[in-house]
């Protein structure tokens, strides 16, 4: 008796794209939470069913074959098309309780928004909240997070946005520092003191080139790129630097350095995916979000430097 056609499972498609993506079996398994052997039989299986060899293997990994290479767009239409079942399907859950995945820079995360997620517990209870600290764009339509807390407003498509506010930036020293060095009157004055600078993002640079002053990475004798450690050495006294007020005024080791110098604001955007905003606790932490951190915004905008 014949048969029909097989139907190819997700999870071997999930494999292929996985591996294609990854180039190997051992990164594709951290990326899916499998094993490697448990992957190398899903390639082989797929590869069985269809009739076709879909990698090149060798030392260094694996690399797509002519069909396999000719395969790849339409597994990323497959997996783009379950996302979209699984992101309606998330979307019509009506109980106020489960978890909510907040994405935010590592800065906001570690220093603005726990006191954010302390409220939202006490007001709902029965949500839990996941936090996601990262600087990289999670990527919403994939699930990677419900909520994104960004510093720009992202324009991809299905993507409901909010804006909120402004935070404002400002330069501080620590005390032992101004105490060792003096305070800077004037922005020509502060090329004469330390400044803690990025390693190879260009921000603080093309900012001082704005001002009208030219600086290069190497005049910065202190470097990094990872905000929270920038900060911490500022409060260490390597230096000067320059971060968000909110912050910076709160802690009492820090002198704010009012200069000359236009510095930009960092506009406040909530996103989440359209279909995962109307699910009920995922609504309820949005709207408590769009409390708090208006608040936080408008607080700032009225707020006098320190000094």
């Amino acid at each position: 008796m014949a048969t029909g056609p097989s139907t190819l499972d997700w999870s071997l498609v999930q494999a292929f794209l996985a591996v294609a993506e990854q180039g190997s079996l051992s990164a594709a398994a951290r990326v899916l939470g499998a094993s490697q052997p448990t992957l190398g039989r899903q390639i082989k299986a797929m590869e069985d069913q269809l009739g076709v060899e879909l990698f090149h293997r060798h030392e260094k990994g694996f690399s797509l074959t002519e069909t396999g290479t000719s395969l790849l767009a339409s597994a990323q239409a497959m997996r783009a098309s379950i996302h979209e079942i699984e992101l309606h399907a998330a979307g019509k859950g009506e109980a106020l309780e489960g978890p909510v995945r907040i994405t935010a820079s590592i800065m906001v995360s570690v220093y603005l928004l726990p006191p954010v997620i302390a409220t939202l517990r006490m007001r709902e209870p029965s949500i839990a909240i996941e936090l996601c600290p990262t600087d990289a764009s999670s990527n919403l339509y994939f699930r990677e997070a419900d909520i994104a807390v960004r510093m720009y407003r992202p324009s991809q498509l299905d993507l409901v946005t909010q804006y909120l506010g402004d935070l404002t930036l400002g330069i501080f020293a620590a005390k032992r520092y101004v105490e060792r060095r003096g305070i800077p009157k004037s922005a020509a004055d502060l090329l004469s003191h330390d400044v803690v600078g990025f390693d190879r993002d260009s921000q603080i640079i093309e900012g001082f080139r704005q001002s009208g002053y030219t600086v290069t990475r190497d005049w910065f004798k202190v470097r990094v790129d990872h905000q929270v450690a920038y900060f911490a050495l500022v409060r260490a006294g390597c230096g000067i630097g320059f971060g968000q007020t909110v912050i910076g005024r709160r802690d009492p080791d820090l002198v704010e350095i009012p200069l000359d110098l236009t510095l930009p604001r960092l506009p406040v955007w909530l996103t989440a995916h359209e279909a995962i905003r109307q699910t009920p606790r995922v609504q309820r932490v949005w709207d408590l979000l769009v409390t708090e951190l208006r608040e936080l915004c408008d607080r700032e905008e009225g707020a006098p430097p320190a000094g």
